[in-house]
């Protein structure tokens, strides 16, 4: 079983654009339920079917497997629940631990958001200083509400 143990924080300034290129990411949800998400995604020419269970705390079960990058066009183009997630993602190295900032566009231009993958939810790290808000328990800013409920829309 895969287990996904993350926090998720809001970004504070501009410090971290100079850190890291992006990489373009697309995806969708053909399920959206907060009980199990089955998303869809493709990075560069690569395609990816994930499955995720309930979130508890920091925590959730998480599967993903490649699939043919057509498949997942398709899919997102004609499957998948409406808005699809549009977003640039940065890996930044900092103190041992590899933050992904997420910056949105299309219905959810202007957030950003950055994540930090742990190994248990009381693991300690070191915050880099544009680092802000912790929004791990909000679900408004799990992806896959951002579908139902876009930034633009708050």
């Amino acid at each position: 079983m895969g287990k996904e143990i993350e926090r998720k924080f809001l970004i504070k300034g501009d410090a971290w654009r100079s850190l890291a290129q992006g990489t373009t990411y697309r995806q969708g949800y053909l399920n959206s339920a907060k009980e199990r998400v089955v998303r869809v995604r493709t990075i560069d020419d690569k395609g990816f079917l994930t499955v995720k269970g309930l979130t508890t705390g920091a925590t959730r079960m998480e599967f993903e497997y490649e699939i043919p990058v057509a498949d997942a066009d398709t899919m997102l183009d004609d499957l998948c629940e409406r808005y699809l997630i549009e977003k640039k993602r940065y890996k930044i190295e900092h103190r041992g631990f590899i933050w992904e900032v997420d910056e949105f566009f299309g219905e959810n231009q202007g957030l950003i958001v950055a994540e930090v993958e742990l190994e248990s939810e009381d693991q300690s790290y070191e915050k880099p200083e544009w680092i802000g808000e912790d929004v791990t328990g909000d679900p408004k800013y799990f992806n896959s509400n951002l579908v139902q409920n876009p930034y633009l829309k708050w």
